[in-house]
């Protein structure tokens, strides 16, 4: 190891936690869904969290941004205790989710501003001139969203969910139905954001070769525990897999699982009924 390498190790080392998840469980009825789970997320560090469908990814992200309660064990996220400072936490992370959660009757300048509103975002004006230019849809402001393309409304999310200046955001499948070219122009702009704003980034995705050219770490979590962790490149060593797809297919098998589509459309329902209840 050079003396760069070893300085740099000890920066990660000395970089503070952002998302502490300890001994975590969530049961619900005689079903355990999230069974002793633990992890940690650095500040400025982009982090997969991946697994099959039913694997206890939604319930996971549901408890860490204060949707759901846990049955047992510790959160921290940004320092804060979900349960018990909820609303410090919401400010402290952005959301973005698989399908768009704007208004489509509203431009995107309205979209920014109602976000700003509700997360009283002083001077809002100029930061939201600032993240549309960055996500290029400024000469589109006073557009309608329902005339924008799936790769504008999700450059859109983003924008919207960076506004309050958040410390994590978390991304829900951000890619799901994206062509390369905007799915590659996406991760240009969250790579940019996080070398520029030192933003911590969350995400899910059902594209392994996303996972490993994004992630500095990845958590495959399968029937409700972490079955590995590491870098790409350390967990696919660990299965002795060319790639990353096969690695997680060697760990959570070949069996299609169903998927629970109404637990993120709770997910969703929770979020705009916290909405209202700041209008």
């Amino acid at each position: 190891m050079t003396a760069e390498d070893a300085e740099d190790a000890d920066t990660e080392q000395q970089l503070p936690v952002m998302i502490e998840v300890r001994n975590l469980v969530k049961r619900f009825g005689d079903v355990t869904a999230v069974d002793d789970v633990s992890f940690s997320v650095k500040r400025g560090e982009i982090f997969a969290f991946l697994g099959p469908n039913g694997a206890g990814k939604s319930t996971t992200i549901k408890m860490l941004t204060t949707l759901l309660r846990p049955t047992s064990g510790l959160i921290r996220v940004n320092g804060l205790d979900p349960q018990k400072d909820a609303l410090a936490v919401r400010r402290s992370f952005g959301i973005v989710f698989q399908d768009a959660s704007l208004d489509d009757q509203l431009t995107a300048q309205e979209n920014m501003e109602i976000h700003g509103a509700l997360y009283k975002v002083k001077d809002a004006g100029p930061k939201i001139e600032r993240l549309l230019k960055f996500v290029d849809l400024y000469d589109r402001r006073k557009s309608q969203v329902q005339k924008f393309s799936g790769g504008m409304k999700r450059r859109l999310e983003i924008a919207r969910g960076l506004l309050h200046h958040p410390t994590i955001i978390f991304l829900d499948e951000p890619t799901l139905g994206l062509d390369p070219q905007t799915r590659n122009q996406m991760w240009a702009y969250l790579h940019e954001m996080n070398k520029t704003e030192g933003t911590t980034v969350f995400f899910t995705t059902h594209y392994m070769e996303e996972a490993d050219r994004n992630a500095e770490r990845i958590a495959i979590i399968d029937h409700g525990k972490i079955v590995a962790m590491g870098s790409p490149a350390e967990v696919k060593q660990s299965q002795n897999a060319a790639t990353l797809e096969e690695a997680f297919l060697s760990l959570t098998g070949h069996s299609i699982r169903e998927e629970d589509a109404s637990s993120t459309d709770r997910m969703r329902a929770m979020i705009r009924g916290m909405q209202s209840r700041r209008r």
